[in-house]
């Protein structure tokens, strides 16, 4: 398929430029203007139009927290332990939830959807495609990340059985880690010892394959997350952060990425969140620590991501900064930017056709493609 004579806008360079797109098996292979159509290739007429990567979601639980479907398409928290990490988001994902359509028809191609923050630790997220009808024909990565709460959350669900304090979530973490380190040393000497599922699924983040995804929204708890995480020698990244200002310089000595939102909920919804604010994300660039822009759908559908980053732009983010936070660095920020996140040959082709510049609100999306193939 060759898209023509659209502004393509790659997430890479701070202004759009007019090219011609080309993609096969899935994936974008040449970008360059005036390329000529091959017998009976499909061609697509973008002139006037903006070419602009899939949009990507890097934390929410679409697919897993349904949307207008009550209790019983609530699959998001276990609950039943506070130490959960054994339990798979693509085991609970919904494809057919409206939630995978809403993002879809927004541009959003890519989520990183998962448990909730009931739990300490509440099992792996997964980074899955929002066209198709079964979870294992969308998976881009499973496991992605392994899901971490500190905070109100965990306190409110666990908090009259075995952890009503920060310092007690802390403890079931560390035991957790430390179980689990045990375990795989035992493992690896060749030692006999009973299968345990709980066990086995931390070993990746032992390794560093994998990183806690962890909500937290304090500055105090963002200091224990990165404690934590040297103490093990595991990788993290820092999701919500919305309380992160007065520890900036900790979070950038420690470079790890952040996930700033939901931002289009009032402050103080939450305890945690009451000095929530868009220029969180303006500080970390300042700093120079990398982020992304997050809804937390169903919190905020996903439809609303553009305008969260928009609201960032308000308060003195660069556009061309705003538009990265929702693609390329949301897609480093889960591990995928190998494939998605910026339109470059080799990668995806995941694109969307607007009408005009992302961030104006007169514009439209005319159409969504992932890997080649229209779905809206």
């Amino acid at each position: 398929m060759l898209i023509k004579n659209g502004q393509i806008h790659d997430a890479i360079r701070e202004d759009g430029y007019i090219a011609d797109l080309r993609t096969e098996n899935g994936k974008i292979t040449e970008i360059a203007p005036n390329l000529a159509p091959r017998p009976g290739e499909e061609v697509v007429d973008a002139s006037g139009l903006w070419v602009y990567p899939g949009l990507v979601e890097a934390h929410c639980h679409t697919g897993l927290h349904g949307v207008a479907n009550g209790p019983e398409g609530t699959d998001v928290n276990e609950k039943g332990n506070i130490i959960s990490s054994e339990v798979r988001a693509i085991d609970s994902f919904y494809p057919q939830d409206e939630g995978v359509r809403i993002a879809r028809e927004a541009g959003v191609t890519t989520i990183c959807t998962g448990p909730g923050s009931s739990d300490v630790i509440g099992g792996t997220f997964a980074a899955i495609k929002t066209a198709g009808s079964c979870v294992d024909e969308m998976i881009l990565k499973s496991p992605a990340a392994m899901k971490c709460a500190f905070g109100e959350h965990t306190k409110h669900a666990h908090g009259k059985t075995c952890s009503a304090t920060r310092m007690g979530g802390a403890a079931w973490m560390r035991k957790a880690l430390f179980e689990a380190r045990e375990y795989m040393q035992a493992k690896e000497a060749g030692e006999k010892q009973k299968f345990d599922l709980r066990m086995e699924a931390l070993i990746p983040v032992l390794k560093g394959e994998i990183p806690f995804k962890v909500h937290v929204q304090r500055a105090d708890d963002i200091c224990t997350v990165l404690r934590i995480a040297k103490e093990f020698g595991v990788r993290v990244t820092l999701d919500h952060c919305s309380g992160g200002e007065p520890v900036i310089p900790q979070i950038k000595a420690a470079g790890v990425s952040v996930a700033v939102g939901p931002l289009l909920v009032a402050p103080g919804t939450l305890t945690e969140t009451r000095g929530k604010s868009p220029t969180i994300a303006v500080q970390l660039d300042a700093a120079g620590v990398p982020f992304c822009i997050i809804t937390d759908s169903p919190v905020i559908l996903q439809q609303y991501l553009v305008l969260c980053a928009e609201s960032c732009i308000r308060v003195g983010l660069a556009p061309h900064k705003a538009l990265q936070a929702i693609t390329i660095n949301a897609a480093r920020h889960i591990g995928c930017e190998d494939r998605i996140g910026s339109l470059e040959v080799g990668k995806d082709a995941d694109f969307v056709l607007w009408t005009g510049d992302i961030f104006r609100y007169t514009s439209r999306i005319q159409a969504v493609y992932i890997e080649g193939r229209k779905v809206v």
